[in-house]
């Protein structure tokens, strides 16, 4: 007979990656204060390889609309900036020779609609990953009957999955709703 917390386990497992993958994946929209995340998909050429931008400068939030980005070296200047600009941010990086700043502009109300709406999209994938991961163990429950799982054992452990996915789910709509209200507070 096979445990029912073979087929638990991993769900579990999964549902906490799909939680995770979403709140990093959330991070990294802009909502309108300045993040330092927005800068973790920069990469600059370094010496002939590309390295993300937080290995070749120090990257800090003096306030909610300012970045500021300080070169180690100051040959990366030209580089840091020019790997700003070609990114999808669309912020112009200003270069004072000491520090590069980029000014977080006000999100307009259309922008923030669009923001919301991404954001919704990474919560609804995150929702399709839990469910996926639900339906996984409960099949290999059923398949575990065949097996000689008694059923009155595999009822119980279809139930923990389903406990588990809707606190999965109520985890992934606080995030959204967290993610909301960031975004659509002016």
């Amino acid at each position: 007979m096979t445990d029912p917390q073979t087929y638990i386990a991993p769900a579990e497992e999964k549902m906490e990656m799909a939680v995770a993958f979403l709140d990093e994946a959330l991070a990294h929209i802009r909502a309108g204060k300045a993040n330092p995340k927005i800068l973790d998909a920069i990469r600059v050429n370094y010496y002939g390889s590309m390295a993300p931008l937080s290995n070749v400068a120090n990257v800090a939030v003096p306030d909610a609309r300012t970045i500021t980005i300080t070169p180690w070296e100051k040959s990366m200047f030209k580089e840091i900036e020019k790997a700003i600009i070609n990114s999808e941010l669309g912020i112009m990086p200003e270069n004072n020779g000491e520090v590069i700043r980029l000014s977080i502009p006000p999100l307009t109300e259309e922008r923030r609609k669009n923001l919301v709406k991404q954001s919704k999209g990474e919560a609804e994938q995150a929702k399709i990953s839990v469910r996926n991961a639900r339906r996984d163990a409960i099949e290999g429950l059923k398949k575990a009957i065949k097996q000689g799982m008694p059923e009155d054992v595999e009822k119980d452990a279809e139930a923990k999955v389903q406990k588990l996915h809707d606190k999965y789910l109520k985890r992934i709509d606080d995030l959204f709703a967290a993610k909301e209200k960031e975004i659509l507070t002016v």
